[in-house]
């Protein structure tokens, strides 16, 4: 096979064919869920993309025998540059990601042309995957590949972590995700917990409004930006992007899968759950049109039901304001907000199975609160470092 020739991404063809790729590359794997089109084509598209008004980013193709045979994207945020060194980020970090190869060879020449276009960017290091910023899908999928990922997770080919680390990467981070049944209750001592809590008539825990979703949006976000600061990888998301993703996600918002906690009336925590809309999307192949937007609107409407009946329920997000962070009162709020998620899961959508994560390997707080309610890591997620 010739060596590959790696170009700029340059016009309509190419982005197209930046997009099709993988569902070429992946269309003998029966875990791999084929994304929507136009909301890949949203995430890599100035414009479209508000984490473009503080980053800028570069996609390339990799072509062989007068076909594409991969694709990578390079970019740089300078809102991550700004964040401290010891938080993952900082001055002089770049990053690749969307990475897709046909073979070993591909993979090395794609990752060294984003290096050397990062480098001419002025970049020292290195942290990937990343697509395209840590909001997105994070990371490299190292543990996991024989069950297909949930909502806003990634899939790739399990050879990729031997052609990442085969191109002088390291382990920078590995981010788990946890799996539980969620039809049998929690164990006796999160019951205690919870019980202990609705005793406590300074502890409210909501629902959200979608009649005021904007303004709901705007809170819980904030909250995050609090709660997160100091988190391995953590870059702010700022107002156009909180609103880009209120957008987004309102279609598959309900109201009682997203709570806010309240002590004294002041909102200081939140739990975000979201039906898995793979399973609502896996037989589309990536298009919603003709018909697909049909289905999928019946599916998230449940039929004529109004709640869409899911087996998975994911919880990508969660946060407690740091001044209660380490705090008893945190881990009550936490247990109270997932059981009662919990409950009207199985109950109105039908859901047994619950996905947490993504949750850094080295939060503790996090860790114990998930492994108390018994669930098990299911996927390892990967980012790796390398100093340019």
């Amino acid at each position: 096979m010739s060596a590959p020739v790696i170009r700029p991404v340059s016009g309509k063809a190419d982005r197209k064919a930046f997009i099709d790729l993988p569902f070429r590359l992946y269309a003998g794997d029966p875990n791999w869920v084929p994304p929507l089109k136009d909301e890949v084509a949203g995430l890599i598209t100035p414009g479209k993309n508000p984490w473009f008004g503080h980053g800028r980013a570069a996609l390339f193709l990799a072509e062989a025998g007068g076909r594409v045979t991969g694709r990578i994207s390079a970019h740089i945020d300078d809102l991550a540059i700004a964040q401290p060194v010891e938080q993952g980020m900082g001055p002089g970090t770049g990053n690749w990601g969307m990475l897709e190869a046909e073979d070993e060879a591909t993979a090395a020449a794609l990752i060294a042309h984003a290096e050397n276009w990062l480098r001419g960017q002025g970049m020292t290091r290195v942290l990937a995957p990343l697509s395209i910023s840590i909001w997105d899908e994070p990371g490299l999928l190292v543990k996991g590949h024989d069950h297909p990922p949930t909502v806003m997770m990634g899939h790739n080919k399990a050879e990729y972590e031997g052609w990442v680390e085969g191109a002088g990467y390291a382990t920078a981070k590995d981010l788990y995700t946890y799996d539980l049944n969620i039809t049998e209750p929690f164990p006796p001592l999160v019951q205690r917990i919870v019980a202990s809590g609705e005793r406590n008539n300074r502890i409210t825990i909501r629902k959200v409004n979608k009649k005021k979703f904007a303004e709901e949006a705007a809170l819980i976000l904030s909250i995050l930006n609090d709660a997160w600061a100091d988190n391995w990888g953590f870059v702010p998301l700022t107002d156009d992007e909180i609103a880009y993703v209120g957008k987004k996600l309102k279609p598959i918002v309900f109201e009682d899968l997203i709570r806010i906690a309240e002590v004294d009336g002041e909102p200081v925590a939140f739990m975000i759950t979201l039906p898995d809309l793979n399973e609502f999307t896996a037989d589309l192949d990536g298009s919603l049109f003709p018909f697909g937007f049909v289905k999928l609107l019946w599916r998230l409407n449940g039929g004529f039901g109004g709640k869409p009946q899911v087996r998975t329920m994911r919880v990508p997000l969660m946060g407690v304001v740091q001044k209660l962070q380490a705090t008893r009162l945190a881990s009550q709020l936490a247990f109270m907000m997932i059981e009662y998620i919990r409950r009207d899961s199985v109950a109105d959508y039908g859901a047994s199975r619950g996905e947490i994560g993504w949750v850094l390997e080295d939060n503790q707080g996090m860790r114990s609160i998930a492994e108390t309610i018994d669930s098990k890591v299911n996927k390892i997620y990967r980012i790796y470092q390398k100093t340019l």
